[in-house]
């Protein structure tokens, strides 16, 4: 299918998929970290849109999810729940996987369930590799025994999606394959796909961004980075999509292959462009504001794509990997960001082998078509509670005939204030803000429109808005009568509001708390529930017992490699190291071990104050005595991780120092009784400057997810 839509991000697309749905009846208007107040925001799917996985297990299937789920609103993710809408309360009966935007492929963090789980200990190990021995296994397991009864998976990898993590062979097939550029690929791109067939011929190139240079003007070590970058992605997608054709075959070693439909969608948006214009060694300095220079990350040139990196491309690449389109992912208004390519696989039932469909569809359209070919109804009341109709249409229809005539007429599109209107054949829309620009380009009542007749413009390179003013506001009217009827209004492009949870509306546990205890045990608190000791004074004190001969093994600890902090034993010393975004560890150490018995262990930090990200003095201490004190230079003022959390008696994933001399999870050998953290209120000016740098980090946080 080469006219197939998602929604241009993460959570959007995938509750669609999930539901048949529009994005906004299931609350899911944006990413789970900024769902507001207002319905179709909420973050909460409602009970009348039951998920098609909950469909179909309650017509007999056995069901499992594997890899990526960010259907799941933050403040849920947390053992407090509520769990309604953790996968395996969605009509999953099996999940394995992490939850959120994304997670590190050497060290992800795994759900079996709704109970997290280590990763295993493999000197081989990668999550792509792991989660397909799951689904494998899962499968057989359930075919061997009830082998009547049919199964559905939900197979959703962190691939392609940052960091690009690869083992080195996969890197060194495209050791110089990009040389060329990626105002070149685009060109090359284009070709293929049109000698391919599935773009027509005669299509155009759309113009590429200004904010994109041309590859020609680059330096001589830009051009050897970026050319990196991409040998780095372009493995990891081959990696990723050998893991699925594994998957594949192991349907076919079964002898299930002829009768299972397979839907195999490439992405749930547009390429991303949050690696910002030079890419990046460690995702955490662009969320943090702090700037990578091009010979900072040439440093480890040879080691990107394996785990001492969190690495993404230069926007150039994703640019190029949108060909022959413009925008790229978040840009809902363009295909760049919503055309994915899509293949479907149904031996037993789809008589053409390798063929083209040019049907319009969108995400929407799956749910339907998997329902059309088990011979299901659309249930109409689901637990009680009355359903609201599936919005998308199915494809079967199209599946042998591809010359049937569309059936999928009319579909909006918005994200963040950009927004398109599609009826039959004709591309109405805004770019409301670029990934890379730090605010709109317009209030949303001044934005400029654009108008594309996809029918003969493929590529969306004409813009005829000046030709057929009218035309434009036919469909600019449409537009808003599908926003009025899906809950796409108020539209809203608010940046500081959404991250802040109190302004936007949604809960958050941590809000107004100033301590927070913790017990042995409590493990993967992501930064959405745990509380916030950036940019303030704070103080962590722990009860713990000390056995014979003295501990070792963290206390607590937030974060990882690419940034955070530990509270910790070594060779029998309370040590507290701050690991600033990975470039500097600070380690401050008390002198003498201490013996057996029970010992509070407090460190304190006095934070600078005078904006954030600003240093301080650390101080630890045993039983009230001071035994260490020091000075950290520099602080992480937004974010820690955006998938390690915060652990007591061990560090789970990343370490946050390499030398606990202890091995990984790098457990706390004594007894905690428990560790409280203590936060002092912000003063009105760093406060207002954190809003401000909050919104900033919302805009790249939204294009990372």
């Amino acid at each position: 299918y080469n006219q197939f839509h998602t929604c241009a991000l993460s959570s959007p697309t995938r509750s669609a998929l999930l539901t048949g749905r529009n994005h906004h009846m299931t609350n899911t208007g944006s990413i789970m970290e900024t769902s507001t107040a207002y319905p179709g925001n909420t973050g909460q799917r409602p009970e009348s849109v039951a998920p098609l996985a909950t469909m179909l297990r309650y017509n007999g299937y056995t069901t499992a999810a594997f890899g990526k789920s960010h259907e799941t609103a933050a403040w849920e993710v947390s053992p407090s729940g509520p769990t309604d809408r953790w996968p395996t309360r969605s009509g999953f009966d099996k999940f394995y996987g992490f939850m959120g935007g994304e997670t590190n492929q050497w060290s992800p963090a795994i759900y079996d369930g709704m109970i997290r789980v280590e990763t295993p200990k493999d000197p081989n190990y990668h999550f792509m590799n792991d989660m397909t021995n799951q689904a494998i296994n899962w499968m057989r397991s359930v075919k061997s025994l009830t082998p009547d009864r049919p199964f559905f998976i939900y197979f959703a990898p962190g691939a392609t999606h940052a960091p690009h993590h690869v083992p080195k062979e996969w890197i060194s097939r495209y050791k110089g394959k990009f040389d060329q550029g990626w105002d070149k690929l685009r060109e090359q791109t284009l070709a293929r796909q049109i000698k391919l067939g599935v773009v027509p011929a005669g299509t155009k190139l759309a113009p590429k961004p200004d904010a994109i240079k041309d590859w020609n003007n680059l330096t001589a070590h830009e051009k050897k980075l970026f050319a990196r970058q991409m040998e780095v992605y372009a493995g990891f997608g081959e990696y990723t999509d050998t893991e699925v054709g594994r998957l594949v075959k192991a349907i076919d070693d079964m002898g299930q292959i002829d009768n299972t439909l397979v839907f195999y969608i490439i992405g749930d948006n547009g390429a991303s462009a949050e690696g910002s214009m030079n890419g990046l060694f460690n995702e955490a300095t662009y969320f943090n504001n702090i700037n990578e220079s091009i010979d900072d990350v040439l440093k480890h040139y040879d080691e990107l794509g394996g785990p001492s990196t969190y690495p993404h491309y230069a926007a150039g690449w994703a640019v190029a990997g949108d060909a022959p389109f413009t925008w790229t992912k978040q840009i809902a208004s363009s295909y760049g960001g919503t055309r994915n390519g899509m293949v479907v696989h149904w031996p037993k039932m789809v008589k053409g082998k390798g063929e083209v469909r040019s049907q319009w569809h969108h995400v929407i359209d799956i749910a339907p078509t998997v329902l059309e070919a088990a011979r299901l109804p659309e249930p109409k009341i689901v637990n009680g509670t009355p359903q609201t109709p599936i919005e998308g249409l199915s494809m079967l229809y199209s599946f042998n005939d591809a010359r049937a005539k569309d059936r999928h007429v009319t579909q909006y599109f918005e994200i963040f204030g950009s927004r398109a209107i599609y009826n039959d054949g004709w591309l109405a829309g805004t770019v409301h803000k670029a990934p890379w620009e730090p605010k709109p380009r317009a209030a949303l009542d001044k934005d400029t429109w654009e108008l594309y007749d996809t029918r003969t413009d493929f590529s969306l390179a004409h813009d005829l808005a000046r030709k057929n003013p009218d035309k434009l506001k036919e469909l600019q009217e449409l537009f808003m009568k599908e926003a009025a009827k899906y809950y796409v209004l108020p539209i809203d492009d608010r940046g500081i509001e959404r991250l802040n949870a109190d302004i936007a509306g949604r809960p958050d546990l941590m809000a107004g708390r100033t301590s927070l205890t913790v017990y042995e045990g409590m493990v993967g608190m992501s930064e959405n529930v745990f509380i916030n000791i950036k940019n303030r004074s704070h103080a962590i004190t722990a009860e713990v017992t000390i056995p014979k001969g003295g501990a070792k093994g963290v206390i607590l600890a937030q974060a990882g490699r690419f940034g955070g902090w530990s509270l910790y034993m070594k060779d029998g010393k309370p040590t507290y190291t701050y690991n600033f975004l990975g470039l500097k560890r600070t380690t401050i150490a008390a002198r003498n071990p201490l013996p057996a018995g029970k010992a509070a262990i407090r460190f304190e930090f006095a934070y600078d104050g005078g904006g954030l990200g600003k240093g301080g003095t650390g101080a630890l201490f045993v039983n009230g005595k001071q035994v260490a004190t020091g000075r950290i230079d520099q602080t992480q003022a937004m974010i820690f991780s955006a998938d390690e959390g915060a652990g007591v008696g061990e560090d789970s994933e990343t370490p946050v120092i390499e030398t606990y001399g202890i091995a990984a999870p790098y457990k706390f050998t004594g007894k905690i009784a428990k560790v409280t953290v203590d936060v002092k209120e912000m003063g009105k000016a760093d406060k207002v400057e954190e809003n401000r740098l909050r919104a900033e980090t919302a805009r790249k946080k939204t294009v990372s997810d």
